[in-house]
């Protein structure tokens, strides 16, 4: 396998890190070029993995300049490099010219955000519009003609729950009632009133459409932070406030998976809600460029820059993220046999361990280390397809088990019975 990692800020940096300490022990990969814009970012992502890991590993890993912006430049750069897989670490604004931009070049495409969406136009709280993902879904069978997989969605959210979701549809439960996402964290962040530990630029995108709910065989949206419920997280995190947000899990897991219901809650907090309602009354979410005394800027772009650095956070941050998936429905296996059942599978990353262990923050090392699996499954042969396909498309057991083992990534998963709730 030769990767051509687009992006270097703070997932692209951690997928390095854990691509680079893999290597000691499983070599799947011959060769990493890690590619950014700004090509003295991902010069920096080298330097730092020759410093933890040693010239040895390092080798294998080098930078270069990409225009994420452009398929062209994609193109060129993974024909250049002779990459054989193509892994998207930037914006999801950029999703369509790196995924075009590898179906050129003859490679795999990995990415970790799916295509925008746009709501509908005249109902947008009840009716969609231009889903996440529909414009990659589109070119599905230039994929498959092409003989080339496109593995969409493969971080941890959405991918981990993708995968908890079609392990739970398999060994867990007879019938589905609601496969529900849930997302929370305890982090602070010493020194600042506000630091989204995750790009602002996707969180605004993210947490202001309109969010996408699938009930009845079909998808319908809400108002943005609708529904909220405080849900108890596990790993000494607690009780977190989560509302309705815009997800691709909720877009992918009816694709391939039987369920009622499919929805994704996140727990961000009253005061974070309370920023993004403002920056939304002020125009400050809006991608549009205005001008600024002859200056086109976007506004969103804007926020972003005045923002710290998501990646530059880690040794200030305290506490722990969770990511899960809540499955609720009819039992399947002894004990369980035809009876309600009510299921948290979820993965928690403390930042202190992945500071002392990566040197990346939690949010997105826990972000990173679900493409790195993937990519070892692809390159060894135990995923393999064509066309556009989620995690949920693909066996759940090798990449459960790799992820969990002490020779694999050593970061454990789990499951928590929760008593059935009364319907």
């Amino acid at each position: 396998m030769r990767l051509l990692v687009v992006g270097s800020g703070g997932v692209g940096d951690a997928l390095a890190r854990i691509l680079a300490r893999r290597s000691r022990s499983a070599a799947f990969f011959d060769a990493v070029v890690v590619a950014d814009y700004d090509e003295a970012r991902a010069q920096r992502t080298v330097a730092v993995l020759r410093e933890r890991e040693g010239a040895a590993v390092a080798a294998r890993f080098s930078a270069a300049r990409v225009d994420a912006s452009d398929a062209a430049s994609v193109a060129a750069l993974a024909k250049e490099v002779g990459a054989t897989h193509v892994m998207n670490a930037v914006d999801p604004r950029f999703v369509m010219p790196v995924f075009t931009g590898a179906l050129e070049a003859g490679a795999g495409y990995l990415d970790m955000a799916m295509s925008l969406s746009h709501p509908h136009p005249e109902r947008p709280h009840e009716l969609t519009g231009v889903k996440l993902g529909d414009e990659q879904f589109a070119m599905a069978r230039q994929w498959e003609d092409a003989g080339q997989l496109a593995l969409v969605g493969i971080g941890v959210e959405p991918g981990l729950a993708d995968v908890f979701a079609r392990y739970a549809t398999e060994e867990l439960f007879t019938h589905v009632t609601e496969l529900g996402v849930r997302d929370g964290a305890n982090l602070q962040v010493e020194g600042y009133d506000f630091a989204p530990s995750f790009s602002i630029w996707t969180t605004i995108e993210e947490c202001l459409n309109p969010p996408v709910v699938w009930e009845r065989g079909a998808w319908h949206t809400l108002e943005p932070f609708s529904d909220p419920e405080v849900f108890d997280f596990p790993g000494g995190i607690g009780p977190v406030e989560c509302v309705h947000v815009e997800h691709e899990e909720v877009l992918l897991m009816p694709r391939w998976l039987e369920a009622e219901k499919v929805t994704f809650k996140y727990g961000l907090g009253a005061e974070f809600i309370a920023v993004l309602k403002d920056l939304h009354k002020l125009g400050l979410d809006r991608t549009e460029p205005v001008m600024v005394k002859g200056v086109p800027v976007s506004p969103r772009d804007l926020v972003a820059a005045a923002l710290p650095d998501p990646a530059t956070l880690g040794p200030l941050m305290t506490g722990s993220t969770c990511a899960g998936l809540l499955v609720t429905g009819t039992g399947r296996g002894e004990g369980f046999e035809g009876r309600p059942r009510e299921v948290y599978l979820h993965h928690v990353v403390d930042n202190a361990w992945s500071m002392e262990e990566y040197g990346a923050q939690c949010v997105v090392w826990q972000t990173a280390v679900n493409p790195a699996v993937a990519l070892e499954l692809l390159a060894d042969g135990r995923w393999s397809g064509a066309g556009v396909l989620g995690p949920e498309a693909l066996p759940h057991r090798p990449f459960l088990d790799l992820l969990a083992a002490d020779d694999g990534y050593a970061s454990p998963w789990g499951l928590q019975e929760r008593t059935p709730t009364a319907s």
